[in-house]
């Protein structure tokens, strides 16, 4: 009976590739996280540089494997769902893709968990184990927070539509070689903007992580700062909100 549903679920089917494609950017993203932050990896300290560069990397197989599966679009990001959704002034998908974004994004953090189950108990600090999960500001001030979340989802949104635009296509690069620039973009953010929040930039990657630290049996893991939990939802939403404003004008 069990194996009548697995085969029958559809191998390619939009909700299924945001569903694989979050799963895989979230767990090469927590994974960097841990393997920066926690004691006795090989890549303990390894610093900033090393984070935006999994992360951007993390971007990259999270589209091509959205792709694969049957999402063409990749938003594996509510965010980017919901200006993509402002701008064709269709809804229809929203409730889906949350959903399979959000359970993507829950099973990665699950998988970091096991992966690198015997150095949580090596790693005293509370900090750095939430760190590995989800985001939070170097410098608590909700306003300055929210306005870093807001701006640097709106840079991804905004620059993500230009180039899917018009314009580029016309004259740019193959579109196969867009996960590529998506991923440079998700680089250059972090590099740029990501330093006062940890730039979730994507409400799923952030609350789903966020929710299994809460969850799992993480020795000595502390509270998950759920006080902290609506910015970088909040902030990514509006962001994309104001991105899809200015889109839907462009007429990108």
């Amino acid at each position: 009976m069990l194996c009548a549903v697995i085969f029958a679920i559809p191998s390619h089917a939009p909700w299924l590739g945001e569903l694989m494609g979050t799963f895989i950017l979230v767990l090469l993203g927590t994974g960097v996280n841990a393997s920066v932050s926690l004691r006795k990896t090989y890549a303990e300290g390894a610093g900033w540089m090393v984070v935006t560069t999994g992360w951007a990397f993390a971007v990259l197989c999270g589209v091509l494997t959205a792709q694969a599966f049957g999402s063409p679009g990749a938003h594996l990001n509510p965010a980017i769902t919901l200006s993509s959704a402002l701008v064709s002034g269709d809804f229809s998908q929203l409730p889906a893709f949350w959903a399979a974004q959000i359970a993507g994004a829950m099973a990665a953090a699950t998988l970091t968990f096991l992966f690198f189950y015997p150095h949580w108990a090596l790693t005293p600090e509370h900090g750095a184990k939430l760190g590995v999960f989800c985001t939070n500001p170097a410098i608590p001030h909700l306003p300055s927070n929210f306005l870093g979340e807001a701006t640097g989802t709106f840079v991804l949104v905004l620059v993500a539509g230009a180039i899917g635009s018009h314009g580029v296509s016309a004259t740019g690069p193959a579109p196969a070689f867009a996960p590529w620039l998506v991923a440079s973009l998700v680089w250059g953010i972090g590099l740029s903007l990501g330093s006062t929040t940890g730039y979730a930039i994507n409400p799923a990657r952030d609350f789903g992580p966020r929710l299994m630290h809460f969850l799992l049996p993480i020795p000595g893991k502390g509270a998950s700062n759920w006080h902290y939990a609506p910015v970088p939802i909040l902030g990514d939403l509006t962001g994309a909100a104001v991105a899809a404003l200015v889109l839907h004008w462009a007429r990108f």
